[in-house]
């Protein structure tokens, strides 16, 4: 097979597990001169610069680039075009088609853990992640809610939380970096004290495997996932759109 290159773009991207990920799979397929680079971009105005430079056949974009890089692109499929995001992208006679395979990776992640109690969700953080996964509950009939450190007609502020809004949410998502390596220390300022065991506590960060976030819902009985099935999943369903385009 013709060796295809691809990479990742995001800033910073000392925590990402990608390259490795992709580096383990092509060696299992003996795909020995495919190649998955990180490419730490300070603007996403370097892009340009960077798809000059190396010759890549697709690739992946990270925080904090899921919406910037919307311009960029000649064409997007129907859910990059309806949630404003795009997480994977595919180079073909060098044009630029955009997907959101993290909306397939939470998707099946989450489906299984849900019980008929999880109807409301909170959302922490409203980035790029943020919007794949309010697609992806209002798609199964969940209702949610934002949640910002700033106040705005989308989202309420981290303060507004209280034991009504918690005992009706059940269900809490947190999609901002807060608690990534290497601050592992930080986590989202919501009341644990009023997590139950109802709850259903999810990080889409995957590196702490543990998150503060989670340890500290997992103490109050809740039922806790981290984004590392969610990763695994976009990145083999980016691999599949990669080949698909050949």
């Amino acid at each position: 097979m013709t060796a295809q290159h691809f990479g990742l773009i995001g800033y910073p991207l000392s925590h990402s597990f990608s390259p490795t990920f992709f580096a383990e799979k092509f060696a299992r397929l003996h795909l020995l001169q495919h190649t998955y680079q990180a490419f730490p971009l300070t603007h996403i105005h370097e892009l340009p610069i960077l798809l000059q430079q190396q010759k890549l056949d697709g690739f992946n974009v990270t925080i904090p680039y899921k919406e910037a890089v919307l311009p960029y692109l000649d064409t997007a499929n129907d859910i990059v075009k309806a949630i404003g995001a795009c997480n994977c992208v595919s180079i073909k006679n060098n044009l630029l088609y955009g997907y959101n395979t993290d909306v397939i990776g939470f998707e099946q992640s989450l489906l299984p853990l849900l019980h008929p109690q999880h109807q409301h969700a909170l959302i922490l953080g409203t980035g790029g992640a943020a919007k794949a996964v309010d697609y992806v509950l209002k798609q199964n009939n969940i209702s949610s809610t934002f949640v910002s450190r700033t106040n705005s007609e989308n989202a309420l502020v981290y303060e507004a939380l209280d034991k009504t809004l918690l005992k009706k949410h059940l269900l809490i998502i947190n999609t901002s970096p807060l608690g990534m390596s290497p601050n592992t220390n930080v986590c989202p300022n919501i009341p644990y004290e009023l997590i139950t065991p109802e709850h259903l506590c999810y990080d889409l960060i995957y590196n702490p495997t543990e998150t503060l976030f989670l340890r500290q819902a997992k103490m109050k009985g809740a039922k806790t996932k981290n984004g590392y099935e969610m990763l695994l999943l976009q990145a083999e369903e980016s691999w599949r759109i990669w080949n698909e385009q050949k």
